[in-house]
């Protein structure tokens, strides 16, 4: 009996661990993930020991449309966005004044799960998802409640495994100074899909077109798309690969890429030229009316945005997170308004789009880090 009494004591232990741990594994709809999670540790990721972890931490519904993650400088925090709704937040710990954030406009171009830096004297970020080449990623690490890190974004540990495993590549990133959200929004100058899903049109496109349709494999975010009477009987519906649409002010031109690879681009009017447009992401969201039309959301980003004014401050000073307030999607139309872009140029547009595809317009051109492998990068600030 003195033998078995160590085995059953260590199979209580893991039986009511196991319970606690299944606490977080559920998804449910409009509730976020708890927000109080312990400081990581570098002692608690070992290989060994972390397999397991993120096995179980896998969320068990998958994302109902576009994820969106928007992080606020000013709140240190974090928001995840499903098709345009709330689902989760956290605290996050941005980049010191002399090792500043960037703000703008990113998207994951990469996901490592055990990663050391390759600046920073093999620093551990677990569960990295990398947003620039120059060295910004999302990962796990201390969050201590003010800016922290040499430029990354550090979420904590838990926040950071679950959302490793709900995201892919390509997955829209939004850094601003202070909190913002996606809005919905109708506009007559919004790409609209060419044909309905159930026309011979659609189909033929869905099944022909050499640049939408490619695997799994190369996908950086593909959106499952059950196309009436063209996909075989039992088979797994097509994958489209989202288009991105960039649109500056600066250069008074469009740039279109799908898969991290540039399309084409084209000359754009824009009316009163001289006069700012800000900075907007305007998403795809789901196909409607069988396919005739697609649904948008909006992100606006302030034009001017305070840095952090010192690294005394920061630590003596509490983050103040602010409510989400429910923005206007009127400067978006307006912007809308004032660009004319060909209609060729349009139709050529509306033949790719997807859900998840995005139009980016900005006064600024597209950074110097947007190049192979990576969507549009546009750096506010």
């Amino acid at each position: 009996m003195r033998k078995q009494t160590p085995l059953i004591a260590f199979t209580a232990f893991m039986l009511s661990a196991g319970i606690a741990h299944a606490q977080f594994l559920f998804w449910p709809q409009y509730r976020f993930w708890p927000g109080h999670y312990a400081p990581f540790k570098h002692k608690h990721h070992h290989r060994q020991t972390n397999s397991e972890s993120a096995k179980n931490a896998r969320p068990e519904d998958p994302p109902k449309g576009p994820l969106q993650i928007i992080i606020s400088i000013a709140d240190q925090r974090v928001s995840l966005f499903d098709n345009g709704a709330l689902i989760a937040r956290s605290s996050v710990s941005t980049g010191t004044q002399g090792h500043p954030t960037p703000l703008g406009v990113f998207s994951v171009i990469s996901k490592q799960r055990w990663h050391r830096s390759n600046i920073y004297s093999a620093a551990p970020m677990p569960y990295m998802q990398r947003i620039t080449w120059s060295g910004i990623a999302l990962h796990a690490g201390v969050v201590p409640g003010h800016p922290a890190s040499h430029g990354c974004i550090r979420l904590k540990n838990d926040f950071a495994i679950r959302l490793w495993h709900l995201t892919k590549r390509g997955t829209r990133v939004i850094i601003a100074h202070d909190d913002v959200q996606p809005v919905e929004i109708t506009n007559p100058h919004l790409f609209q899909p060419k044909a309905v899903s159930g026309s011979p049109e659609f189909q033929a496109a869905t099944v022909a077109g050499k640049s939408t349709l490619v695997s799994k494999a190369e996908t950086p975010e593909a959106t499952s798309l059950q196309v009436p009477s063209s996909a075989p009987a039992g088979g797994a519906p097509k994958k489209m690969v989202p288009i991105s649409v960039f649109v500056s002010r600066k250069l008074s031109k469009l740039f279109v890429r799908q898969g991290f690879s540039p399309l084409f681009d084209a000359a754009v009017k824009i009316e009163n030229p001289e006069e700012p447009l800000g900075t907007h992401v305007y998403t795809a969201m789901e196909f409607q009316s069988e396919g005739a039309v697609i649904r948008w959301t909006v992100v606006s980003i302030p034009d001017e945005f305070p840095r952090i004014e010192g690294a005394k401050k920061e630590r003596e000073a509490p983050v103040k997170q602010t409510a989400l307030s429910v923005p206007s999607p009127d400067k978006a139309n307006a912007v809308l308004n004032r660009i004319e872009i060909p209609q060729d140029t349009v139709e050529r547009i509306s033949e790719l789009l997807t859900p998840a595809s995005s139009l980016i317009i900005s006064d600024n051109g597209f950074s110097h880090e947007t190049g192979k492998d990576t969507d549009f990068i546009v750096v506010t600030h």
